[in-house]
């Protein structure tokens, strides 16, 4: 019997700016032949339904959303399949404090997955910044390392990034997944 086919490239979003992303990813994938379902991350959405995962969520104080940890967790408890993590929020990794910041900032996210599943690549993309609400330390700090309000996405990154998990998923397995291949 066969198994799944489809990759899932799921999110979770405040505001919508995940999602921008997502249904991108999701269109990069398509565009290269993969079969994928792109939707919210929801308790009703079954991991061991897909061949793969492509998982994204908001990052709110350094920390995905519950709805994209919970999947992770309900994936992490199921046979593994080959899995790219991607989060939206911070700063576009355009100078060297920058990317150091990001690299801390994903670090710190990925504490917060269970263990035992492994995550061949997790990307950190700028999304939709809006200043209001946000104190003063917070407003000096973002205008220290050049932050601006506004959608900071960078479209192009994000379909080179859609091509890299294309490639991967027809790669073949690394270390701690099994040896089946989402599209082989």
């Amino acid at each position: 019997m066969q198994g799944p086919t489809e990759v899932l490239v799921g999110y979770a979003t405040a505001a919508g700016s995940t999602r921008g992303v997502a249904e991108r990813i999701a269109a990069g994938l398509m565009a290269a032949g993969v079969p994928v379902t792109c939707r919210p991350l929801a308790p009703d959405l079954r991991p061991d339904d897909f061949a793969a995962w492509v998982v994204g969520s908001a990052v709110h104080q350094m920390a995905w959303l519950p709805a994209a940890v919970e999947f992770l967790q309900r994936a992490a408890g199921q046979r593994l399949r080959p899995c790219w993590a991607f989060s939206v929020g911070g700063l576009a990794p355009t100078n060297p404090v920058r990317r150091w910041l990001g690299d801390q900032e994903v670090q710190r996210i990925q504490r917060g997955f269970p263990g035992g599943l492994p995550v061949r690549d997790h990307h950190l993309f700028a999304g939709v910044v809006r200043t209001e609400g946000i104190g003063p330390a917070g407003r000096f700090f973002w205008r220290v390392v050049g932050g601006r309000p506004g959608d900071q996405r960078d479209w192009a990154a994000i379909d080179r990034w859609a091509s890299e998990v294309s490639a991967g998923l027809t790669a073949g397995p690394t270390e701690g997944e099994p040896d089946e291949s989402a599209h082989r």
